[in-house]
């Protein structure tokens, strides 16, 4: 949502106060190396005990996002005027309290159980997601998308911050891909879910569009309340691991970057390493422009593959086989990225595979539906191979609990901004060609491919300086700070 690269922090997030500082985990230095056998058998142990459970919570959140997309075509927008702007509006207002909650919710996690936080967030919105399957307005859907923006905003954000505290950076590509996996198991059921559902149309008096909202909405609600004792907590509290675990988890976190490269303390210092860090700013922006392709084709194309020709419950089912494909290129990418400990290549190699697809559409002309069909895969492809790339490789790049928690939730925050844009760049006049659609989410990929260039160059310098001992005049300042300096430390290195 990161394998990082952090000497342990924080002993434990939960009820500690701003300036408290957590005891720093025990020396590495003098330690017998860990028994792989062992180091193996505890990363079997995370993987099967952390990400089931966020692989359910996140596919529902974006199920439950995105299944406005299905029930348009089924009904929705006959009963619910969505004439020219509105329903693009509907899907806009979602993202003002996303963006704008991110921060402050990653702020809140750190000090609280994630288990608790949230799978009260889950059923706050499985509720409200059930309560859009009985509006009769099209200000109580607006007012309805709103909130559900608002309980929705601190899931991914705060599942990259917790996950990331459990394994090495060249650990974590992989098993962020994997989980976003969830995005496009929940885009393929939730087209295959519309289409069993459409069969109850006016059952109980009620369209089956309605149905879609308040079935999908039922089971959020009801996987929330076994998700509050399976989710992960932070390392410290975690139950299911021993004594014995929870140090050998935070030993390793502290040998992948070092003892000193941490951020504990949210002070004045701290909240400057954060603000002026371009790795934040810059992976926001890679985001943003990269995820526009995402969000642009869970959002529409149930519509676009309608205007291929086929009926509803056919568009709904042919959604299916373009996001499968999807999930195996980005696992495939994945399991290539941290095997090669690189990832700049595969965003720049997604954004490629994308391109091919954009020009396809922007060109298609009389074009066969099958050739069409084809651009809709490549497009898919390319993104998801990109988009989770983006968000390891940042937090790959962080040291320290704060610089992590502020940075995911920045990226995240701005790189949603990309759901905004493509929300409102398909547009009803455009029908079926998209042009501008289709033009502005090529051109939102290559700002984030830009983003990403300057990213690893400068990633590249700075390391090149660092080791030259460029950067070691850094040390000399109050040993305080020097304690809580995160990467900015010079013996950190980043991850090209």
């Amino acid at each position: 949502m990161s394998s990082l690269s952090e000497g342990h922090e924080g002993k434990s997030p939960v009820l500690s106060d701003e300036k408290h500082v957590p005891d720093s985990p025990t020396s590495v230095n003098h330690l017998e190396p860990i028994d792989p056998k062992v180091e193996r058998k505890l990363l079997m142990k995370l993987d099967l005990c952390i990400y089931p459970p966020l692989f359910v919570i996140y596919m529902m959140s974006f199920l439950d996002r995105i299944n406005i997309s299905n029930a348009r075509i089924q009904g929705m927008t006959d009963e619910i005027d969505l004439s020219g702007t509105r329903f693009n509006i509907a899907l806009f207002i979602y993202f003002v309290p996303y963006i704008l909650l991110e921060v402050p919710s990653n702020m809140l996690i750190r000090r609280v159980r994630p288990s608790i936080y949230l799978s009260c967030l889950m059923f706050a919105w499985g509720i409200i997601n059930m309560c859009m399957g009985f509006v009769h307005s099209y200000g109580a859907l607006v007012a309805l998308r709103f909130l559900l923006g608002a309980f929705e905003a601190g899931v991914l954000p705060g599942i990259i911050y917790v996950t990331s505290m459990y394994y090495k950076r060249h650990e974590f590509q992989k098993r962020m891909s994997f989980f976003f996996c969830s995005t496009l198991i929940g885009g393929a059921f939730g087209g295959l879910l519309a289409y069993a559902i459409a069969r109850l149309g006016g059952d109980k008096g009620m369209s089956a569009w309605r149905w879609i909202f308040i079935i999908e909405g039922a089971i959020t609600s009801f996987l929330s309340i076994f998700a509050v004792f399976l989710i992960a907590d932070w390392p410290e509290q975690a139950r299911f691991l021993s004594a014995e675990e929870k140090e050998l988890v935070q030993r390793r976190i502290a040998e992948d970057s070092g003892d000193d490269c941490r951020m504990d303390t949210l002070d004045k210092f701290a909240y400057t390493r954060i603000f002026r860090d371009w790795k934040i700013w810059l992976g926001a922006f890679m985001y943003m422009g990269i995820g526009t392709t995402g969000y642009a084709g869970v959002f529409f194309m149930p519509t676009i593959l309608l205007e291929f020709g086929w009926l509803a419950q056919e568009a709904q089912i042919r959604t299916i086989p373009v996001y499968v494909l999807s999930a195996g290129c980005m696992l495939l990418s994945a399991w290539a990225s941290d095997r090669t400990k690189h990832r700049y290549g595969f965003i720049l190699s997604g954004a490629c595979i994308a391109t091919i697809g954009y020009a396809m559409l922007l060109n298609q002309g009389e074009k066969s539906r099958d050739y069409k069909f084809a651009a809709v895969f490549l497009i898919n492809a390319g993104g998801y191979i990109a988009t989770p790339i983006c968000l390891a490789w940042l937090q790959n790049n962080l040291s320290g609990h704060w610089k992590r928690a502020f940075g995911s939730a920045i990226q995240v925050t701005l790189g949603n901004i990309a759901g905004i844009v493509g929300a409102n760049i398909f547009l009803v006049t455009e029908s079926p060609t998209y042009k501008t659609g289709y033009g502005t989410a090529l051109g939102m990929m290559w700002m984030g491919v830009l983003a990403a260039t300057t990213m690893v160059v400068l990633m590249w310098r700075e390391n090149k300086k660092r080791a030259a001992g460029e950067r070691d005049n850094r040390l000399n300042i109050d040993e305080k700070d020097r304690g809580n300096m995160g990467d900015w430390h010079p013996s950190f290195r980043f991850t090209l």
